[in-house]
């Protein structure tokens, strides 16, 4: 059995009762760092053997880690913030245990971008996930793509790029274009910020960024009441 257990983003209450009874209850932890994993352990009295599962590991170690959950090993997989899979490993395991017949359980937790989202004032109804844009190649294609995308759209950012992404998101959107920027989600200096494209980079341009960030813009809206074309004859 694996689980996929999500952690809080920020602060530690965000965590629900089942989760913390799985992680009594597994054989092993798999953390991507265990550090910061060990912390959240630590506060609430639960000792587990941890295991290293990260990026510059995961293809590495996939094979003894399915392997161990064949032979019945109960595992959970937790990230350093939110959900595993959300920008942060778990794909390459869980597909590994589904093509394996191991069983994988998703519990439900916290995530960085439905809170942004929701607080955002922009519309939940429709929106798409695009995580972390490419640094290089295939950002300036992705970005073309995304100009007439009609749904919210959500980015991940770090704060040293945070502004250099929003004036370019100007470039791309238009600099009216609608957008909240939120930070230090469920921390002490939780923040969000929304307004035009242009204002929120000039408002963050003018002070220190620190923390995760999302960044959520309001989609492509279409000319309204455009006049009808008269009919060919």
């Amino acid at each position: 059995m694996l689980y996929l257990v999500p952690t809080p983003i920020g602060n530690l209450k965000d965590i629900t009762l089942r989760a913390l009874e799985v992680l009594k209850e597994v054989d092993v932890i798999l953390a991507e760092d265990t550090r910061i994993t060990l912390h959240l352990l630590n506060h609430y009295q639960i000792s587990k053997p941890l295991t290293p599962y990260h990026q510059h590991n995961e293809h590495k170690i996939l094979q003894h880690l399915a392997d161990q959950l064949c032979a019945g090993k109960k595992m959970a997989l937790v990230t350093d913030a939110g959900t595993p899979g959300i920008s942060d490993p778990a794909f390459l395991l869980v597909r590994e245990c589904v093509k394996q017949g191991v069983t994988v359980t998703s519990l439900p937790g916290a995530t960085a971008f439905v809170p942004a989202l929701v607080n955002s004032g922009l519309p939940a109804n429709r929106f798409c996930f695009e995580g972390f844009l490419p640094l290089k190649k295939g950002r300036h294609t992705l970005l073309e793509s995304l100009k007439t995308e009609e749904r919210t759209m959500i980015f991940y950012e770090s704060p040293l790029r945070l502004v250099k992404t929003l004036n370019e998101f100007a470039g791309y959107f238009g600099p009216d274009r609608e957008c909240s920027v939120s930070r230090e989600l469920t921390k002490l200096y939780e923040e969000t910020k929304r307004g035009r494209l242009s204002e929120v980079a000039d408002y963050f341009s003018q002070k220190t960024v620190k923390g995760e960030i999302v960044i959520i813009v309001k989609g492509f809206e279409a000319a309204k009441n455009k006049k009808k074309q008269p009919d060919a004859q």
